[in-house]
């Protein structure tokens, strides 16, 4: 006996920032899951964009760290809105126009990791830098990161540094 309730898409959640690490891992996931699909997708979708704190951005303390908050927040603030736009813009590029876009404010790692939750995703991708092993401990990698907290599939795209 054939359900009349509607099944909900599975959610693919991309992970985006000012990168080109991350734009090639949207338009990647684009171009593989999507385009060749339109309109009827596989998944829903959703774009999210964690933007840092300006608290977090600000590590000087003294006098004077007060004023400057808000022109940092505000930088943060338009930086989101061109990640966000070129996101669309790669989307729209194969005709897929109803990816959903957020802006989370919030560590990269806990923003993705709380979308999962959130969003119940299937998938969550990640651009990777391509960071050799000292370079990811001292720095530490988002991608690393959703890897081993996600309650979800975790797909790294790195780009080739050849041409396929």
């Amino acid at each position: 006996m054939a359900s009349s309730v509607a099944r909900e898409k599975p959610v693919m959640l991309v992970a985006i920032d000012e990168s080109e690490h991350s734009m090639y891992a949207l338009d990647w996931v684009v171009r593989r899951f999507f385009a060749p699909f339109a309109p009827n997708y596989p998944c829903k979708l959703l774009i999210i964009h964690a933007k840092p704190t300006a608290s977090s951005v600000v590590t000087a303390a003294g006098h004077g760290v007060a004023e400057v908050l808000p022109y940092v927040d505000s930088d943060l603030r338009r930086t989101a809105a061109r990640v966000i736009e070129k996101a669309k813009t790669i989307c729209a590029s194969k005709s897929v126009n109803d990816a959903i876009t957020e802006v989370v404010e919030g560590d990269a790692r806990n923003v993705l990791c709380e979308a999962v939750e959130k969003h119940h995703a299937s998938v969550l991708v990640v651009g990777s830098h391509g960071y050799g092993a000292i370079k990811r401990a001292v720095l530490g990698s988002v991608s690393d990161y959703c890897s081993h907290h996600a309650h979800c599939s975790v797909l790294i795209v790195k780009k080739s540094k050849t041409k396929h």
